[in-house]
Order: C-alpha cells, then sequence, then structure tokens
C-alpha cells in the first residue's frame, strides 16, 4: 500500500508527513549570525579608557606613567587605595609619609609600611639606591613584603609579624634578603641582606578601631663598597692599636656606643673588652691581621663588654696601617639578629679546613723562627738594627733559642705557638 504526502502528494517509505520547508517561513522567524569580535574590542577599548583615566590619576610625573605597563598601573592604583585606606587624605594625616628627596637620602635605609595582613601601603622613593630597584619595579613583584623577601626567611618574618601585631607598640626586627635588580646580583653575586626594624602603630582615626599599621626601617646589614654613605655612619667607630692590640687611639664616638671615655681605653687590652666564647676567634682574626694574611681575614663578629656591663654586637674589621707597625680597627654595631645572620653566613661560605700537611722532622720550627723573624722585624724600633745572623741555627738541642722580642711575639700569637719550642727554648729569657 503506498501512503502519499498529504502536503506534496510524493509517496512515502513510512506512515508520516512530510514538514513544511523552512524556506517557505517568514524570514521574520529566522535568528541572524551574530559575530562577537566585535564586543571583544568594544570590552578592550573600555578597559584601557578606565586604565588610562587612573593612570593619569597617579601622583608621579608624565615621564614614569609613559613608561608603566597595566600590570604596573594596577599594582600602584591597588598600593595608592590601600595607603588613602589607612591614610586617608581629608583628615589630618597625609595620604602617606611625605618626605623630601633630601631627607630621604639622609636615611641608613628605606621606609616601608605595611597593613595587617603584610599588604604593601608605602614604600620610600630611595628604595632604589639600596635594592637597584625603583617602587614601580618592586611592585612587579607582589603586592605583599612576602613577595620580596627570600623565600626561606619568609616564614620567620610572618612570625616576627603576628608577634608585633599581638603587642602594639613592640618593635620586633627580622633579617632577610631582599630581591634586587639583576644588575645588583651580578655585580655582588646576589641579593641584598636587610634588617627589617619596626612595630605596629594603631590608627586612631580610622573608621575602624583595630585598624594599625607595621612602620619599619629597612636598613642593609652589610655595606657594599660602592655605597657613598659607608664612610659616615653613626653606627661606626674606629679604634687604633698596637700589635698587641692595646689601645693607642680611639674615636669620640665610642662613648656613645659603649660608654667609655677615649681616656678610659687607651693603654687598655682590646681582649679585656671580649666576650670570654669570642676570645678564640677574636684571636685568629688578630693573629691573620698580625701575619698579613689580608684584610678579608680580619673581620669577626664578635661581643664587647659596654660600660654598663652589658653586652653588644661588633662587626670589626681590622687591616694593618702605618707602614705595619699599627692595627686599625673598624667597629660597626649590630643587632643581635643582624649578628646571628652574619655568622650563620659566614659559617656557611667558611671553606671546610683543609687536611694538615706534616711537615718534615723540624720543618715546624723552621716555619715558627721565619714567621716570629718577620714579625720582630716588624716590631724592631725604627734606627740602626744590632747585626744578627743571616740565617737562623738549625733545631738542635740547645741550639735555638729565642731573643726577648721572639719569646713576646710568640706569647702574642698564643699557646699553640709558644708550644711549639722546645723546652730550652721555652726557659724564661733574662731582662736587659
Amino acid at each position: 500500500m503506498t501512503i502519499f504526502c498529504s502536503h506534496c502528494h510524493r509517496p512515502l517509505q513510512a506512515e508520516m508527513s512530510c514538514l513544511p520547508r523552512r524556506g517557505k517561513q517568514a524570514p521574520s522567524a529566522l535568528k541572524p549570525f551574530r559575530s562577537t569580535k566585535s564586543a571583544s574590542k568594544a570590552r578592550r577599548d573600555q578597559i584601557n579608557v578606565e586604565l588610562q583615566a587612573l593612570r593619569s590619576l597617579l601622583p608621579i610625573s608624565v615621564h614614569e606613567k609613559e613608561r608603566l605597563s597595566y600590570l604596573h598601573t594596577m599594582a600602584l592604583v591597588c598600593l595608592w587605595l590601600r595607603g588613602a585606606q589607612l591614610f586617608p587624605p581629608d583628615l589630618a594625616p597625609p595620604a602617606g609619609p611625605v618626605l623630601s628627596a633630601e631627607l630621604l637620602s639622609l636615611l641608613p635605609g628605606f621606609l616601608l609600611v605595611l597593613s595587617a595582613n603584610g599588604k604593601l601601603v608605602y614604600i620610600s622613593e630611595n628604595v632604589v639606591q639600596v635594592l637597584g630597584l625603583s617602587v614601580v619595579e618592586l611592585l612587579a613583584q607582589g603586592d605583599t613584603v612576602f613577595d620580596i623577601l627570600d623565600g626561606p626567611a619568609c616564614e620567620d618574618a610572618r612570625k616576627k609579624l603576628l608577634l608585633a601585631q599581638e603587642e602594639p607598640g613592640r618593635e620586633v626586627t627580622f633579617v632577610s634578603e631582599m630581591r634586587t635588580s639583576k644588575a645588583f646580583r651580578l655585580q655582588h653575586g646576589g641579593n641584598r641582606a636587610m634588617a627589617v626594624c619596626g612595630h605596629f602603630t594603631a590608627l586612631h582615626w580610622s573608621a575602624s578601631p583595630s585598624t594599625a599599621a607595621f612602620l619599619a626601617l629597612c636598613t642593609p646589614v652589610t655595606q657594599l663598597p660602592t655605597d657613598s654613605n659607608a664612610g659616615c655612619q653613626d653606627d661606626l667607630f674606629q679604634s687604633t692599636h698596637v700589635l698587641d692590640m692595646t689601645f693607642i687611639d680611639v674615636t669620640e664616638s665610642v662613648t656613645y656606643h659603649l660608654g667609655y671615655r677615649r681616656e678610659e681605653l687607651i693603654g687598655q687590652s682590646w681582649y679585656a673588652l671580649l666576650h670570654p666564647e669570642d676570645t678564640d676567634l677574636a684571636a685568629a682574626q688578630h693573629r691573620a691581621v698580625a701575619l698579613g694574611a689580608g684584610a678579608a681575614a680580619g673581620t669577626a663578629v664578635l661581643r664587647v663588654l659596654r660600660r654598663d656591663r652589658t653586652w653588644t654586637w661588633l662587626r670589626v674589621s681590622a687591616r694593618r696601617d702605618d707602614g705595619g707597625r699599627a692595627i686599625t680597627c673598624t667597629s660597626h654595631c649590630l643587632r643581635e639578629e643582624e649578628a646571628a645572620y652574619l655568622r650563620a653566613r659566614q659559617h656557611r661560605t667558611a671553606p671546610p679546613p683543609a687536611p694538615a700537611a706534616v711537615p718534615p722532622p723540624g720543618g715546624e720550627l723552621s716555619l715558627l723562627a721565619a714567621q716570629l723573624r718577620a714579625l720582630a722585624d716588624s716590631l724592631s724600633p725604627p734606627g740602626p738594627a744590632p747585626p744578627r745572623p743571616s740565617a737562623w741555627p738549625g733545631p738542635g738541642p740547645g741550639t735555638l733559642r729565642p731573643s726577648p722580642h721572639d719569646a713576646a711575639l710568640a706569647r702574642l700569637l698564643g699557646n699553640a705557638m709558644e708550644g711549639a719550642w722546645p723546652p730550652a727554648a721555652r726557659a724564661p729569657c733574662p731582662r736587659q
């Protein structure tokens, strides 16, 4: 049985009706195709207009605005909004600290303001002189203080910030390496260690009474040779010693740092001020400088006794001056956190001790004799020297006996060297 369609009267394979063709429907029923390309372009144009408007409101120069990317623009806008939220411009405190370039140049570091959760609120413009990165380049690392710190130190910084937040007004300090520019890392071999010292302060003019900001000063732990103010810092004092480390001169600023008057220290031994646990390290530094091992061997982190019977940390750099007849020490005052960081870094970078070479029989006495003779020449008073043999006698029994100068130098260089003398050589020398 053949079934025909009721519309077109054509035979069908099954019992079904032929649907009306779409071409016969009204044009108004069709949905026209719309491309989203123009809409996406319109949205991008609108975003660009908004970013340009935000960029024009930033309190920076026109030259700096032209160099800002979209990421830098948004980072600066967020920084400025956080600052305006903590320091409203319509109230007495300004929207962030207002410091002149001359005042910032006198600071030993740069200023930093953080919110309670570690967000960056303010960075002083002189950060470029310390880290080699401008404020804009530093914000490209992230919007929190943890983004500009070295990874291993972030946990310690979080603990210190939480401690300071629990007790507003309590000063905390943490030391960490901060990110620097590529040119700085290539020149100095890495990032720069900074000591962040600050405290939380309550902002009474804020809408929320619990709002607080962390105000800090970030100072370099160690000065670089390129720093223009390395020689005129307030936390330095210099002292001059004879080769046995007796004071012969010291700057007046020692009174501010240690409490002693200049006259009290002249004629005293440097070892009388040292902490008992640091005497071995100081003796090693003294021995290295006395033997002319170079300036690198003459730097140590030590504790010294103040006049009020408290201990303070110093980084002491020593060198031989005045033709090798005096030792000049430059002492830099440190916080306890800075001293711990420097000691840990020295421990990490110290080369492993070389295996001691076994000297030939009598070789240690010959080496000691040569060292003592060189130091005796440097200690001898100016003028014609008495005649002496061209070579020291060999280490035979009873043939090697030090002069009074040599015995004094042996005591100066430590018990280890003095113990190298044979029993006959350690006999007390007659007084002259």
